[in-house]
């Protein structure tokens, strides 16, 4: 690989920190799949206590967790509502469908991200055979960068009790959100709350970051969150809920193919980026900040102001009929970013303020050509 590559596709690129492969070989080990890696079991108690759930499982990926967490809420023939940009309707495979023949019911996003109460509340079907039995609302946080409004989740998720819904979070950035909420608060250390990670390794920050990832995650029944994008560990995320969902999720991974051996290896990693890389989130955020008024100020390019760690960005007028070749431009100048459906970049630890600025200076430099 490029010694110098800037890789801005995603914050999943990111390799484990020295200190964090140090954690993971001298992690104590044991079979998972009988209970018994003490690693993997300390992983899930600490995240199943820090967002205020009896119960914890620790999967591969987050794909699969959001799979368990909707096959624990739905039956075949059921069906969840969910936004049409979710990660768990449209960048997993259909798994719900194809594994658990779970019908999606997608609607469409407002500008901020969130799902129009009303358009909830109308595709809630009523209780007839010729209508899939909906159970389930899931929501995403963040979605595409957005933080999603304590206020909308509260209303969302009060709605979906009101109709005797299940809720499930897809929090994959659930942390990125935390942090952005938390800068809006004051920086001071809240109340000691169970599960925080020792007061050696938490700063006041960092305590008051999981405070409000806890009360994200408390409107919720069932919350996925990721370890392998911003909090930079190689692999892993874990599905929390109550002790009988854990355990109706549990027999869903299984048969899923799921179940790891010793898997304290991976948890180890995890572990280590509750107690060090979450507050260094602010870090990612101001980055992109920075990406984003670089980009901002090229002719042609409609920048999507950023929330956390993604920075979209649209082509217009001559920008846009020039801009095919951007992506390999920037590849051959060592930069990686993604046109899936919009130009996007991602900042994460292992991107610094030099590589943003030589991301800037080649899509500048591109759009300078003749």
């Amino acid at each position: 690989m490029h010694e110098s590559l800037v890789d801005l596709r995603s914050d999943t690129v990111t390799q484990p920190t020295p200190a964090m492969r140090a954690a993971m070989m001298a992690a104590p080990l044991g079979d998972d799949v009988f209970g018994a890696d003490p690693t993997v079991n300390a992983l899930q108690e600490r995240i199943a206590a820090l967002l205020g759930f009896e119960a914890a499982l620790f999967v591969p990926t987050g794909t699969q967790s959001n799979l368990c967490g909707i096959l624990a809420h739905c039956g075949r023939g059921d069906e969840y509502i969910v936004g049409q940009q979710q990660h768990c309707y449209r960048w997993e495979g259909g798994g719900a469908a194809v594994f658990g023949s779970v019908q999606p019911q997608p609607l469409d996003h407002a500008p901020d991200g969130t799902l129009p109460l009303a358009q909830i509340e109308a595709a809630i079907k009523p209780d007839d055979a010729h209508f899939a039995r909906t159970r389930l609302l899931a929501l995403e946080n963040t979605l595409g960068g957005k933080v999603l409004p304590m206020d909308w989740l509260r209303d969302a998720t009060a709605l979906a009790r009101k109709h005797g819904l299940a809720t499930h979070l897809d929090g994959a950035r659930l942390f990125n959100a935390a942090v952005a909420q938390s800068q809006q608060s004051k920086p001071v250390r809240p109340e000691p709350v169970e599960g925080l990670a020792p007061a050696s390794t938490s700063s006041a920050r960092t305590d008051l970051v999981f405070e409000e990832a806890r009360r994200i995650a408390g409107h919720f029944d069932s919350v996925s969150v990721c370890f392998s994008k911003g909090l930079g560990a190689p692999v892993g995320s874990a599905l929390v809920g109550s002790r009988e969902f854990i355990a109706r999720a549990h027999r869903i991974r299984k048969m899923a193919g799921g179940g790891m051996r010793q898997a304290g290896l991976l948890a180890a990693a995890a572990l280590h980026a509750l107690d060090h890389h979450v507050e260094r989130l602010a870090e990612d955020h101001a980055l992109a900040r920075r990406l984003a008024q670089g980009l901002a100020a090229i002719p042609g390019l409609r920048v999507e102001a950023p929330q956390t760690n993604i920075v979209f960005v649209d082509l217009e007028g001559e920008a846009a009929a020039r801009g095919a070749g951007l992506i390999d431009h920037l590849k051959a100048q060592g930069i990686l970013a993604t046109g899936l459906y919009r130009l996007r970049f991602v900042t994460h630890l292992d991107v610094d303020a030099a590589g943003v600025d030589r991301a800037v200076a080649a899509v500048r430099g591109f759009f300078a050509q003749a």
